[in-house]
């Protein structure tokens, strides 16, 4: 059965925007940060994104400056499979995009029984948080940035009850950002 793996960057007081959606802190330029971003990208897969998500990605991957700035990241990010849960767009035209009006829990449930290749979302919070709840996430990668910004949006709104997770790997970077990565508890 395919994954559903979240990818995203926090700051240490748990928000992965902030009151404007700007999330602009988890940028980092050192080369050991990259080098993960790189190598984080060849994992394949099936992108999956919320509407805001997608938007912003699809701005930004498909550019000149992308392509400079992180080469391997965004040939990645243009190529790989994309869904877009959306009420709102009328269509998804980032290179293999597919929109799903759907619901996401529905239409996740679906797509972890077909075959392929595991699914991540990144950034997308309402979308993590209901996923979330229907107990569709197999592992949350979790980037704590070392900055606080006092007010924001956590990518957990919402959720009703407690969710035990155990931890199945860490990594810390030179530039203070640590990877912790868990699981739900069965």
């Amino acid at each position: 059965m395919r994954r559903l793996i979240v990818f995203n960057n926090v700051t240490l007081d748990g928000y992965f925007t902030d009151m404007n959606g700007d999330m602009s802190w988890a940028h980092k330029n050192d080369a050991e940060w990259k080098e993960f971003g790189a190598e984080n990208a060849k994992g394949g897969g099936v992108l999956v994104f919320g509407r805001i998500t997608y938007e912003l990605m699809a701005s930004y991957w498909p550019t000149p400056q992308a392509a400079k700035n992180d080469p391997v990241v965004a040939e990645q990010m243009n190529n790989l499979p994309k869904v877009v849960f959306s009420r709102t767009l009328d269509h998804a035209s980032w290179n293999n995009s597919k929109l799903v009006k759907a619901n996401p829990a529905e239409e996740i449930r679906k797509m972890k029984k077909e075959p392929g290749e595991d699914m991540a979302i990144m950034g997308s919070g309402s979308i993590v948080s209901q996923l979330t709840q229907e107990g569709l996430i197999d592992e949350f990668q979790i980037v704590v940035n070392p900055i606080v910004l006092g007010k924001g949006r956590t990518m957990f709104e919402g959720i009703n009850e407690k969710l035990i997770l155990k931890q199945t790997k860490t990594r810390t970077f030179g530039n203070g950002n640590v990877l912790l990565c868990y699981e739900p508890m069965a």
